[in-house]
């Protein structure tokens, strides 16, 4: 077995949510479930198939998103994974649906940090081992940065 991991290619501004599922439909019905959602999320999926053709199915509803989706998919390359990149909304705001939908089996991560995608692979195939998402963390929060977290959550209208 051979363990590596591959970088999260994407801007800044943009946030993934990395999951595996276990049918086809995946991509038609994690799509339905962001549109019902939030239609106003900007996105692309891919679902790496893990036997018969074992292509990797794409959909959204924004090229450039679908097209990083693709290429961070592949790099990936490991069977019954979805990514999804998205872009005008943060994932808190279609998790649920995401998750809810019957054929996901889990979350690895939804960030918009900086993410690496540990891989094992072994002759049959990859699979997902975990994530590092983000950057280890420095110390503990002081009262500053309490009140820095709380004004925060309140500007960006999570809290009242």
């Amino acid at each position: 077995m051979n363990l590596s991991h591959v970088t999260i290619e994407k801007p800044d501004d943009t946030n993934i949510i990395l999951g595996q599922s276990h049918f086809i439909k995946t991509v038609e019905d994690l799509y339905e479930a962001i549109v019902q959602t939030n239609p106003a999320l900007r996105f692309g999926i891919a679902f790496c198939e893990a036997s018969g053709p074992t292509l990797l199915r794409c959909v959204g509803n924004d090229e450039g998103l679908i097209a990083l989706a693709k290429k961070n998919g592949m790099a990936i390359a490991a069977g019954h994974s979805f990514l999804i990149m998205m872009d005008r909304g943060f994932p808190v705001s279609i998790l649920n649906a995401v998750k809810n939908v019957p054929e996901v089996c889990r979350i690895f991560c939804a960030t918009g940090n900086p993410t690496q995608v540990i891989v094992a692979e072994t002759d049959q195939g990859r699979g997902i081992l975990g994530v590092v998402d983000g950057y280890r963390t420095k110390g503990v929060e002081t009262e500053a940065d309490v009140q820095a977290r709380h004004s925060l959550l309140r500007t960006i209208g999570y809290k009242m």
